[in-house]
């Protein structure tokens, strides 16, 4: 008696032994086998702190697979929205398929860091800003470029202490409050020319004008950090960043040599 029972339970539990391809979802065409599901819900839990429960998941494929056929019914892929964002993720995988494995293999040392910093220090400044709001018609920026002017020569023969011709004349209402102190900056945190118009000053001189999509700046330079003391994590992405685009640029101008390339450049001015 007990074998015939176990006999039974064995074929009835290999009768309903889930199988990767049992189907647990048919939506219109699609079948979404177990396989498939376990694949794409072990990503999802891999991916997140408070993954959804297997049945909200399958409820999100079903969804899914819905949308997706609800959009090959009515033509979506011809859409050019649709074709360029098409396009775009052919791109991005070319991008991970032939190059992605270079990336992640680059490497950053500390010499290449104290190297790129010796040329692109943190800086510390202050600066009386005159301002033209973003679309100012070119009388305004002339308008505030005049006043700028006049503002920078009576800073230069001034012997009132910077700070305080900050708090008279500045147009930057944050920065005022601290006698135009806007902190250690670097240069992939500061407007390319306001950082390359002070690179190269010593400590306590102030120059003008320096014309940024903000208006007109008044600097002065209040500190160069020494490496010791620099951000390092910032420093270490921008070389890393320098070096990816050198691998992208190596791989494009490969790429240059298949593809016939006209540009007319004048068109840009």
């Amino acid at each position: 008696m007990k074998l015939v029972i176990s006999i039974l339970l064995l074929i009835s539990a290999t009768a309903f032994a889930q199988k990767s391809t049992d189907v647990v979802a048919q939506v219109g065409k699609k079948t979404i086998t177990l396989e498939d599901f376990n694949k794409k819900y072990n990503e999802v839990k891999s991916q997140t702190i408070n993954p959804p429960t297997k049945e909200q998941f399958l409820e999100d494929l079903v969804r899914y697979e819905m949308g997706v056929q609800e959009a090959e019914k009515r033509n979506l892929q011809k859409d050019p929205i649709v074709q360029d964002r098409f396009n775009q993720e052919m791109y991005k995988a070319l991008l991970e398929k032939d190059i992605g494995q270079r990336v992640q293999k680059i490497q950053v040392s500390d010499a290449e860091m104290k190297a790129w910093y010796a040329k692109n220090p943190e800086l510390r400044t202050s600066h009386i800003l005159i301002e033209f709001k973003a679309g100012a018609t070119p009388a305004q920026v002339a308008e505030a470029k005049k006043r700028a002017t006049e503002i920078y020569e009576e800073v230069k023969k001034s012997k009132r202490p910077f700070e305080e011709l900050v708090k008279l004349y500045s147009d930057d209402a944050l920065s005022k409050q601290v006698g135009g102190d806007i902190g250690w900056q670097s240069r992939v945190t500061l407007v390319p020319n306001y950082y390359e118009a002070v690179a190269n000053m010593k400590v306590g001189e102030i120059t003008g004008l320096i014309e940024t999509q903000f208006g007109f700046h008044v600097i002065k330079l209040t500190g160069r950090r020494s490496f010791e003391n620099a951000n390092k994590r910032q420093i270490r992405a921008a070389v890393f960043d320098e070096k990816r685009k050198q691998v992208f640029n190596d791989y494009f101008e490969r790429m240059k040599k298949s593809y016939p390339i006209k540009e007319n450049k004048g068109l840009l001015k």
